[in-house]
């Protein structure tokens, strides 16, 4: 499947890929701050943003989507970072695909199967009433109880149209609802490891990465290196965006 990107800059290509229910403009701020060296490449991945819809979320097939757009976009080798579910398909497409990946950055989330916790999310997203004139605080007021956050609720709620009569998902929900064993699961295909440079970056204030995920990690990808990101959760470049383009520039520059 070829996706949707935002595209800024020129130099090496580098590619950015979002996590569970965002898209490619969650990236914009460290984008921007790329692009004055590289030729950024932000993606939707499939069922976001602006890419198709289609069934079926497991990171072997998110990957190939991924190696399918460098293809179109005639990028050969690319440096990979992604966050979270985007995290796990740069880890996928480095193992599979490792001819495509210069470096690879893994921002807050490790090489391992993750609890259903957020199906509550997915449901509770499902249950909203999408009735005409639905207003943003209505939305927001129907989410509270399952998301007690201000800000995911808001973040969660860009994915929704509310200038359609009705109100109506940007994001292929049902089809994301399907997935959600594929997205929690992660199945590291039988290859070799992948011996380019790799990060790992760990917001500290976040439990997605712990110390006893390491030996996974190395496992997989024997030359990665592991920082933690100060009063950062998993949202890490949005938390703290300094702390991230810091770690991000020092990996870049050896």
């Amino acid at each position: 499947m070829q996706l949707q990107m935002v595209e800024a800059g020129q130099g090496p290509a580098l590619i950015l890929l979002h996590g569970l229910f965002g898209s490619a403009r969650n990236w914009g701020g460290v984008q921007k701050a790329l692009a004055q060296h590289y030729r950024v490449i932000a993606m939707d991945l499939r069922n976001h943003g602006a890419s198709p819809h289609a069934a079926g979320m497991d990171y072997a097939a998110q990957a190939s989507d991924v190696a399918e757009t460098m293809a179109v976009l005639g990028i050969g080798r690319a440096i990979v970072l992604g966050h979270s579910m985007g995290g796990k398909t740069a880890m996928m497409l480095a193992l599979t695909r490792p001819d495509l990946v210069e470096r690879l950055i893994v921002a807050d989330i490790a090489p391992r199967p993750y609890p259903p916790s957020l199906r509550a999310v997915v449901a509770a997203l499902q249950a909203l009433p999408l009735h005409p004139g639905l207003t943003r605080q209505e939305a927001d007021q129907a989410l509270r109880s399952a998301v007690p956050e201000a800000p995911i609720r808001s973040f969660l709620l860009q994915n929704l149209r509310f200038e359609s009569a009705p109100p109506s998902w940007r994001i292929g929900l049902a089809e994301i609802a399907a997935a959600m064993p594929e997205i929690e699961a992660f199945a590291p295909p039988q290859a070799a490891p992948f011996e380019g440079p790799a990060l790992a970056m760990a917001g500290a204030l976040s439990p997605y990465i712990r110390p006893e995920d390491h030996a996974a990690f190395r496992a997989l990808f024997p030359r990665i290196d592991f920082v933690s990101i100060a009063r950062a959760g998993h949202w890490l470049h949005a938390e703290n965006p300094e702390g991230f383009m810091a770690a991000l520039r020092d990996f870049l520059s050896y």
